[in-house]
This record gives C-alpha cells, structure tokens and sequence, in this order.
C-alpha cells in the first residue's frame, strides 16, 4: 500500500495517555491511549470495497495483498503509525455514563488522499484501556451487518462512515446474543470503517464533566481548524459556529434517516458524530411496517427512548448536551438556546418538504400539512410497508381512479384482507384528495415519477436480507454477502436481476432474532 499517505495530526497535536499499557482505567487529561490490537490467529478476506480503498488511496490489487490481510486485521502495524483507542464519555438512554471511549474500537492512522482526509479504524480488533468488563472484539453476524449497512447507506444519499474491509480473525468470541444467559461461541471479525474522523459530541462532554477546559479549548480550536476550516472569527464566535454547524449536519442527517425509514436504535451521545454521520451500526432497523413508535433495540424495548418518530427530538436532546460541554468556553446560554430552539423549527419545515416531496408534491398549498397528518395515520391503520409503499406511489398518475391507485399500492399491505369496509373507506377518503392534489403540480406523470424515484429507494437492507447474508456466511459462503453489496449500491435503480428483494418481510423474519428485534451486542 505504497500510495497511503500517512497524516497523524489527532496524535501529534492532542494530549495522548502517558500510561501505555493496555489495561482498564479511568484515563484522565488525554484524549487518547495508544494501544495496538489483537492479533488475530487466522485473518481472512471476506470483504472489501474497492470504491472506498479508492478513496484512501489503496489500489484494487492491493487490496489482494498479504499486506492489506494484515493491516486491516490487526495482524501488522503500519510503518510510521502508532495505532491508538479514543477517550470520551456520554449519556446512554438518557443517564449520564461517564468515561465509555472506544472500548472495542482501534484507529490505525489518519490518511490524506486527493486533499482530503480519513481516519482508519478497526472495529473488533481487541481490548483497549476503555473496554470496561468487555473483551473489545466483535462476532461476524455484527460485523456483517454494519459492514453492509454503513455502504448501503452511503449510496442512499445519507451521511455515514463507509466500510473499507470485512474480516474475518479466525478466532471464537463468546457473546450472549439476547442478554439472557446463554452465551454461545461465535465467529470472531473486524471491519475496516473509514470517516473524516471518529470525533463524538461525548469527547467534548468529558473533558467538561472533569472539568479539563484547557484541553477542551484546545479540543475544539483542533476540530474547527482541521474540519470545519471555514469557520472564522473570534474565539467565542468560532464556538458558536461550530455548534451550529453541527446543530445543522445532525439536521440534515436525521432528516434522511427520517427519508429512508431508518432506526439507529442507539442514539446515545457517544454515538453521536460531530460530522453530522452516521456512526456505530449496532441494533439498528428499517422500518417494515410504518410505525413510528418501532425500535429494533431490545434494551430500549420498554420506553422506546429512541424510536424511529423520537429521532429528530432525541438529536435536539443530544445537541443540548454538547451545548453544556461547550458552554464553559462561552459563558453565555442564550445563544447556544437559540441555535437549539431553531432545530426543531428547522427540522419540521425540512421535513415537511421532504414528506410532501416522497409523495411527488413539489409545490406548496394550504391543504399539505393536513394531507401529510392523515396519510401518517392511514399508515398504520393496517400494516404497510413504507419502502413499499413509496416507491409504489410514484405510479399513481393524475386521471386514475381512486380504485386504480389503490391496486398500484395493493401489495404494501401485509394483511391484505384487512383492507375493508373502515380501512378501505380511510384508504379511498386519503387518495381522493391525493389525486386531486396531484393535479396542482405542473409536472407530467412520468417527469414527477422520476423525481419520486430519487427520493423513494426501491431497495433497503431490512434486517431479514442482513440475517439471509449472517446465516450463508457462517457456513463460509459469502455470495450473498456480495449480492446484497452490488444491489444496495444502487437502490434507487430498478435492476430487475434483483426483483426477488423488492419484498415485504416474510412471516419466518417478523419475530426472528436478529430479524425484528436486536441487542446492542448485534
């Protein structure tokens, strides 16, 4: 990998652990511990993305290397790399944690490439100084899931990491999937993720909460100088820009989750970029059926804290937090109040756009927001698909009868027998007024179709296709692996070789582990 141009300025410019050995502890005045990983016995290939060793300057042949097997592995250091572990903190569900940092997570390095700039990281490479009781590693059915997931979302239009490799480390891992006392052995991985940097809103939180405000001054001044270069001003000023900057990506992010119908499952504030990216695939979901109250995560199974429709209020509540920890360096609440107040003014006006651009309705009339209200709660009536559904809709055109939009949606329904008498009636009330409305829009049927279809993926990784791909590998065939990988690179694409994934969920997957619900362990 001779073209990997190596950049260590998180190391080099941030105050590092002075104590190097790799064992758990509370690590103050640092925001960061070097610790280099586990060696896996046994690596091997599984994975990996071309497009994204691209991006960071790794040639295809090279990713056929026993060099790239063993860097992103773990097996092997890069020369001129001290690999190292994060220190942050958080607030996970709603309670203040403390210290979490990367407790199964190693950045090799950072990488300029074409003027810009990547960190590396391996997920599952072994303990590191904030692993707690746990041993840093990861299973394969995880690693699968956010491997695909991370590229899926990517090519979706919605801010994310991006997955480099798939690994496996020939090494067993004890997990107990479901937290219910029956460990069991499985395949141990490590995905290679890559991102502009791994930099959390719970970095900024612990050097507050110990009351570090000369490292966390030097924290900030570090971030907006290397990733938001365009902030200028004072130093007060510059604070406040960033915040609202981040206040803004976190906008946009939950915005297109809000889009595609995805969970995170675990909006922690460790688990919140800085970037406004998606980070940490853990029990996330698709919604199936349009159910805004549905979480995939089966510790958040009682208070759905971070159910698909509490996103946007979770990310506001997150942005709060942050706003504490910078707070100290600005002395001042009513603007940091301000910028929080205006996210969810924000959020709901984008929102609205969008929801209404889903629908195929780009212009703006007073009977929108009640058109919005009534197809939300229509939804969920019965059991209807929304990746399903929305795609379907973009064939509805202008002059057809309420009956013929509704045979063109018909197989969104899961229960379709239970499309009658009250629900169909709420079914034919619901498009009467769409297909009135549609006759606003200047657009021609097929030219609206068209947008529509850029708005609406035909295709997701709902939970089933992942669990299809976590079963075949296990048995080390890794073909669906790669079909799923193709498919989701162009979801919004008709590509009718892979018809067979434009389906609802099968009954098998509805209650399935690793299906339906999920554990922060998946």
């Amino acid at each position: 990998m001779k073209n990997l141009k190596i950049n260590n300025r998180f190391t080099s410019e941030l105050p590092a652990d002075p104590d190097e050995t790799n064992e758990v502890r509370q690590v103050k005045n640092a925001l960061f511990s070097y610790v280099n990983p586990t060696k896996p016995s046994s690596p091997k290939l599984i994975h990996a993305s071309e497009e994204v060793a691209q991006l960071v300057g790794i040639t295809p042949d090279e990713i056929q290397s026993e060099s790239f097997l063993n860097v992103f592995s773990g097996k092997e250091i890069l020369p001129e790399t001290r690999p190292y572990a994060m220190c942050y903190a958080g607030h996970q569900f709603g309670n203040w944690a403390g210290q979490l940092g990367d407790g199964r997570a190693i950045n090799l390095t950072e990488v300029e490439h074409e003027n810009q700039f990547f960190t590396l990281q391996l997920k599952g490479a072994g303990k590191t100084p904030y692993s707690r009781t746990a041993d840093g590693l990861a299973v394969l059915r995880s690693s699968v899931r956010e491997y695909l997931c991370a590229e899926a979302m990517y090519h979706l239009g919605v801010p994310t990491t991006r997955s480099l490799s798939l690994m496996l480390s020939g090494d067993e891992v004890l997990r107990d999937i479901l937290y219910n006392g029956n460990p069991a052995y499985e395949k141990g991985a490590i995905v290679c993720r890559v991102a502009p940097s791994f930099i959390r809103f719970g970095s900024f939180e612990m050097l507050t909460a110990r009351n570090e405000l000369k490292n966390l001054k030097q924290f900030i001044e570090y971030t907006i100088k290397h990733y938001f270069p365009e902030i200028k001003g004072e130093p007060t000023e510059q604070y406040l820009k960033f915040f609202k900057t981040v206040a803004d990506k976190t906008r946009e992010m939950i915005l297109h989750w809000q889009r595609v119908g995805f969970v995170h499952g675990v909006m922690n504030t460790d688990n919140m970029s800085i970037h406004g990216i998606t980070i940490d695939y853990g029990p996330y979901g698709w919604l199936e059926n349009y159910d805004p109250n549905w979480t995939p995560n089966t510790t958040d199974s009682q208070n759905r804290r971070y159910r698909f429709g509490n996103q946007p209020q979770i990310a506001q509540w997150n942005l709060y937090q942050l706003a504490n920890a910078i707070y100290p360096l600005i002395n001042e609440a009513k603007p940091l109040e301000d910028i929080l107040e205006s996210f969810i003014t924000d959020f709901n006006t984008d929102y609205k756009t969008m929801f209404l651009s889903k629908l195929g309705l780009f212009t703006s009339t007073e009977t929108d927001s009640a058109l919005m209200t009534n197809l939300e709660t229509v939804l969920q009536v019965s059991e209807t698909d929304m990746t399903i559904f929305f795609r379907n809709l973009s064939k509805v055109q202008k002059l057809d009868s309420v009956e013929k939009a509704m045979k063109k949606i018909q197989n969104a329904f899961y229960i379709p027998e239970e499309i009658s008498l009250e629900i169909l009636e709420s079914w034919t009330k619901w498009f009467s007024v769409y297909l009135e409305r549609l006759k606003v829009e200047d657009l021609s049927d097929d030219a609206r179709a068209e947008k529509m279809n850029l708005i609406n993926p035909k295709y997701v990784l709902r939970n089933y296709m992942s669990q299809l791909a976590i079963d075949a590998a296990d048995q080390g065939d890794y073909s669906l692996i790669n079909e799923l990988f193709l498919l989701l690179q162009k979801p919004y694409e008709e590509q009718p070789e892979f018809e067979k994934w434009f389906a609802k969920r099968p009954d098998w997957a509805r209650s399935k582990v690793g299906c339906s619900m999920l554990s922060c362990s998946s």
